[in-house]
């Protein structure tokens, strides 16, 4: 059984002749960023960081191969990894811990591997949130329309929540993943008006607002998570995917004239947050940012 973590304040990673391992977890992710914004941080800091990628697609794994892949990366020295699509919740069986958010949501993307130990912790929630401030602040969030009830749209939808969403429908293909995130955040959230659907034509007459948690849109998956025929000028839209940043629905909401936010900020601002996790030291959100952007 996981156990609920302390949120670690200050623990030396470990070290491999002298660098701090890193790596990322996940499927289709060669375009990904993270490597670059982690790096340079850790340079910027004084730290010699390596962080390498390990693609399920080009390694000709799955994930019921996740477990002999982290045993091999812990084997291998590694001080942690980030986990994204379609890992974040097969990864949690897999660790002797769960930081207190990582247990609310139920999804995984950092792993602590620390003196045989293995600690969850999730900061897509935080990552969202923040880019959400800084590019939709003010949005009207009487209802907001969730497409993908997985791992990442699990850190969303309660971070849609923490935000004041009024009303939220949370719409997957497999109904039944959508009702189990509805049975884990109604009890959290009493006020809030929340509802699973398994199609978006209905919600979306109604909504002010729309979040893809799917992986449409990704260099692997392209296109878009609903027709484009049930977007409006007056909604606001918020993207996760992030490579590439300018998706199908990004560029569809945009020259419709929705407010839009693509995936990147949330990107950078988990990875403020994992960054800090992984080092035990301060990073800066600023110069991340510009990492993410060059």
């Amino acid at each position: 059984m996981n156990h609920v973590a302390p949120a670690p304040t200050g623990i030396a990673p470990a070290h491999t002749n002298g660098q701090i391992l890193l790596g990322l977890i996940g499927e289709g992710i060669g375009p990904s960023r993270t490597p670059r914004m982690q790096m340079a941080e850790g340079k910027a800091q004084g730290l010699n960081i390596r962080y390498d990628l390990f693609d399920l697609s080009a390694l000709n794994l799955n994930v019921s191969d996740l477990p002999k892949l982290l045993t091999d990366i812990e084997a291998a020295g590694y001080a942690g990894v980030n986990v994204t699509h379609p890992c974040k919740q097969a990864v949690i069986p897999l660790l002797n811990e769960l930081s207190a958010d990582a247990q609310a949501l139920g999804a995984v993307n950092t792993v602590l591997l620390r003196d045989g130990r293995r600690i969850g912790h999730n900061t897509d929630w935080s990552g969202f949130s923040e880019n959400f401030h800084r590019r939709l602040n003010g949005a009207d969030m009487a209802h907001a329309v969730q497409i993908g009830a997985g791992g990442a749209g699990s850190a969303v939808a309660y971070a849609l929540l923490k935000l004041g969403a009024a009303k939220l429908t949370l719409i997957d293909t497999d109904l039944s993943r959508a009702e189990s995130l509805v049975a884990r955040y109604a009890p959290l959230f009493p006020a809030a008006k929340i509802e699973a659907a398994d199609t978006p034509e209905l919600s979306m007459q109604s909504a002010t607002g729309l979040v893809n948690c799917t992986p449409m849109g990704m260099a692997a998956h392209p296109g878009l998570p609903l027709p484009a025929t049930l977007l409006r000028p007056d909604l606001w839209v918020a993207e996760i995917v992030y490579f590439p940043l300018e998706t199908a629905l990004v560029q569809t909401a945009r020259a419709l004239g929705c407010r839009v936010s693509d995936g990147g900020g949330m990107a950078v601002f988990q990875a403020v947050e994992a960054f800090r996790l992984f080092t035990g030291q301060e990073p800066d959100a600023e110069r991340m940012l510009t990492s993410f952007s060059v």
